[in-house]
């Protein structure tokens, strides 16, 4: 028979193709699905049968891994319970997105040995397991609707080019696929980067959409300072820590970002590109460095999601951050050691934004000789 081919774009009711997606996949079926790099070819990872027709129809040689596509960058834990910081810090900057993340699949734990011996096989040949959340609406939902994981690979078969177009799938797997969801022509048009994470470094495997420079900035610890208007507080430690780290890392500064460290500040209330207060620039002239040139920043969803460790200058400070953030909350902690609050300055003369820097300096200090750099 020959496919099902539904054009999402003019869908009445795109509940109704996801639905049909996914009641197709928990049959066994295969199904084509648009992502923004090239159109997949879906099986339930639950499915024996179905994942013995997907490396049929591919005719893929044995030994070639199958990528897992998963719900999102929450999930990844679970199928990778000991993942390294760089391999957690790509997946939560990346994803959904066009990037794969292959690891080793070794830990007792992973839902991957929960997975029939077969589609074990199939998808950590070599005790390794690709991941991958792909960055398209309609296929989110599918996944997140799915029980299990499902397997995807390129809609083609094994040495074609990939396809980029519905039609493209057609001329390509004919009946062998039993629904082809047509979104058109993919959005970016090329595969994703595969990279291969270690405990401290990566590998690309496969050149795609995101470039090797893009990734290792994006595989960098950042930290993030918060206080409320992002003026003096936040910014003298961002300045502080700065120094402090590039002394430890035997470089300057200006090349932290080459040592793959991002250190940044922002304001829970503040506004955008305020100047930092003077008697803050002042004090930190002083030590030596340099606060002028400041612009606030208020906190967002993108520094938080990004951010590997947040100090927040007072209690209610990371109060603030969990509540509307619980995700953040591991990663969020009151800059003080014993969490006392490190009092704003502003208003005050110039010796309280001294005290307030040692203060901060002090707490830095020990926070920075804990990082694992």
């Amino acid at each position: 028979m020959p496919p099902v081919v539904i054009d999402i774009r003019s869908a009445e009711d795109s509940r109704d193709v996801v639905h049909r997606a996914v009641q197709a996949l928990a049959e066994g079926k295969l199904v084509a699905l648009p992502t923004e790099t090239v159109y997949g070819l879906a099986a339930s990872a639950l499915h024996e049968g179905a994942m013995k027709r997907l490396l049929e129809v591919k005719k893929r040689s044995m030994g070639k891994a199958l990528t897992l596509a998963i719900k999102g960058a929450d999930d990844v834990l679970d199928y990778v319970p000991n993942l390294s910081p760089l391999g957690r810090r790509l997946a939560r900057r990346c994803w959904p997105g066009p990037v794969t993340l292959v690891t080793e699949n070794l830990h007792p734990e992973s839902l991957v040995r929960q997975l029939p011996a077969s589609v074990q096989t199939a998808v950590a040949p070599n005790d390794t397991v690709g991941l991958r959340v792909p960055a398209h609406q309609m296929v989110l939902d599918i996944l997140r609707m799915q029980i299990g994981p499902v397997a995807l690979t390129s809609a083609n078969l094994s040495g074609e080019s990939d396809p980029v177009t519905a039609e493209e799938v057609l001329r390509s797997l004919g009946d062998s696929v039993q629904l082809i969801l047509n979104d058109g022509h993919s959005r970016l048009g090329q595969p994703s980067t595969v990279v291969k994470v270690g405990a401290k470094s990566f590998e690309v495997l496969r050149q795609g959409v995101v470039s090797e420079q893009t990734l290792r900035r994006l595989s960098s610890l950042m930290i993030l300072l918060v206080c409320t208007g992002n003026t003096c507080r936040s910014p003298m430690a961002e300045a502080i820590c700065r120094k402090m780290i590039a002394d430890r890392l035997g470089c300057s500064v200006s090349e932290l970002g080459d040592h793959g460290v991002i250190i940044m500040s922002a304001g829970i209330s503040a506004m955008m590109g305020a100047r930092p207060s003077p008697e803050a620039v002042t004090v930190l002239e002083k030590m030596g460095l340099p606060l002028a040139d400041h612009e606030s920043q208020p906190l967002t969803t993108q520094l938080v999601r990004h951010a590997d460790i947040i100090w927040t200058m007072t209690r209610s400070h990371r109060q603030a951050i969990v509540g509307q953030w619980p995700e953040a909350s591991s990663r969020t902690m009151v800059l003080s050691h014993d969490s006392a609050d490190i009092a704003d300055p502003i208003g005050g003369p110039v010796e309280y934004y001294q005290h307030c820097a040692e203060q901060i300096k002090a707490q830095l200090a020990k926070r920075v000789a804990q990082l694992d750099l």
